[in-house]
């Protein structure tokens, strides 16, 4: 429905208005809870004004966590506000809130909600004061002016009760977002925690898309490769007439797709090897070694298989390690040893090389920090020139 611009500032005024009345009836609650020592007289004395009104506070803040519940229930079902719980069920700002704050918005909106009735009973004057006996009209000399006055400033206190309302709504919103809802501190907390969940989800989805992408190629592209080579070795063995030329393509399309089937076994492995799903880390970890060209000791401890997320970074971690002991170190041996201490995962990478690596300066090792960090590992080398290098890794097994 389209508003005209002299109505649009009363759009919503009804349940601006509810909202504020609702505020002060809530805030008389807590009114009772201090007034209730001084509704018979109340004490006479200093010590006993004294006793009555800290007696009044302290029934105030054990009551708290209630009116602090009333007032979010109150912006949530009149203003669709909704303003999250605190950490804890009691505070000096909630109190102050329902000490200071909302004494005085409540007052506010007790003096907005009479200006309302005010101004409404003067700008509807020429309705009403028809109600009275025609001899009460007619008694008022210029009684007409008057109405017509009347009726003006009804008009303009009608006007100035919409803009305070709205005013003074947003300033509740404001001051009960910052004194019944957490505090600074905590709503960072959470948004840290939420961070941490939310990039703990990614990882996971992470290493579940690498999961599938291994299993698609495993089953569908090697297996074609697989069969390629097959027919085609076949074919050299079996066409025993064929030409020369024709010979030497199928010899080299036969090599081709046998080392094209070694190379997407190597990208198959890189992505996730499909060992490390089946056995976990001690087998994947062992399978490494026997790849490599130089010797590898593999010790792993671990009672129980940590969560898939960390198992693939503690695999990827010890796969580059090794490559790099094998293209820079200069090495002729290396370990490797994996165990758990309390909620850590401890990956340690040794070889007997010529030392000198630095992952600060944008190798793979920059990358594979990068991997560690996204589940809140940490990852150090010590690599001083004529060696050892060593790369030490931790990783949170509670991920």
């Amino acid at each position: 429905m389209r508003i005209t611009p002299l109505l649009r500032p009363f759009d919503g005024a009804g349940r601006t208005a509810a909202f504020l009345a609702a505020g002060v009836l809530v805030q008389l609650a807590a009114a009772l809870v201090l007034a209730v020592p001084w509704l018979d007289g109340g004490p006479t004395r200093a010590l006993s004004c004294l006793l009555a009104l800290l007696a009044g506070f302290a029934v105030l803040g054990a009551a708290t966590p209630v009116l602090t519940r009333m007032q979010r229930a109150r912006f949530l079902g009149r203003r669709g506000v909704g303003i999250p719980a605190p950490g804890r069920r009691w505070s000096w700002r909630q109190v102050s809130y329902h000490l200071l704050f909302g004494p005085l918005l409540a007052l506010g909106g007790a003096c907005v909600l009479t200006l309302w009735a005010a101004a409404g009973a003067a700008a509807s004057v020429y309705v009403w004061i028809w109600v009275l006996p025609p001899e009460t009209r007619l008694g008022q000399a210029g009684y007409t002016t008057q109405a017509a006055y009347a009726t003006v400033a009804g008009a303009a206190g009608l006007y100035a009760a919409a803009w305070l309302s709205s005013a003074l709504q947003e300033l509740d919103v404001r001051v009960a977002g910052a004194r019944l809802g957490p505090s600074r501190t905590e709503q960072l907390a959470r948004r840290v925690e939420d961070l941490t969940a939310r990039r703990s989800e990614v990882v996971a989805a992470t290493d579940a898309e690498r999961r599938r992408i291994e299993r698609d190629l495993h089953d569908g592209a090697q297996q074609r490769l697989v069969s390629l080579a097959v027919n085609l070795g076949l074919a050299k063995v079996t066409l025993g007439d064929l030409p020369d030329d024709a010979r030497k393509v199928i010899d080299d399309a036969h090599r081709e797709a046998k080392e094209a089937i070694e190379e997407l076994s190597d990208l198959v492995r890189g992505l996730h090897p499909a060992v490390l799903e089946d056995r976990g880390l001690d087998a994947a970890l062992s399978g490494l070694a026997d790849r490599a060209p130089l010797p590898v000791g593999v010790r792993v401890d671990l009672p129980a298989r940590p969560a898939p997320a960390i198992e693939a970074v503690a695999y990827f971690v010890v796969s580059e390690a090794l490559a790099n002991v094998v293209k820079h170190a200069e090495a002729a041996r290396a370990d490797v040893s994996v165990e758990r201490r309390g909620g850590i995962l401890l990956v340690v990478v040794s070889d007997d090389g010529v030392g000198g690596a630095d992952f600060t300066g944008g190798t793979g090792l920059a990358g594979l920090a990068k991997r560690v960090a996204s589940v809140d590992g940490t990852f150090s080398i010590s690599s001083p020139a004529g060696g050892p290098t060593v790369v030490t890794v931790e990783l949170p097994c509670a991920l």
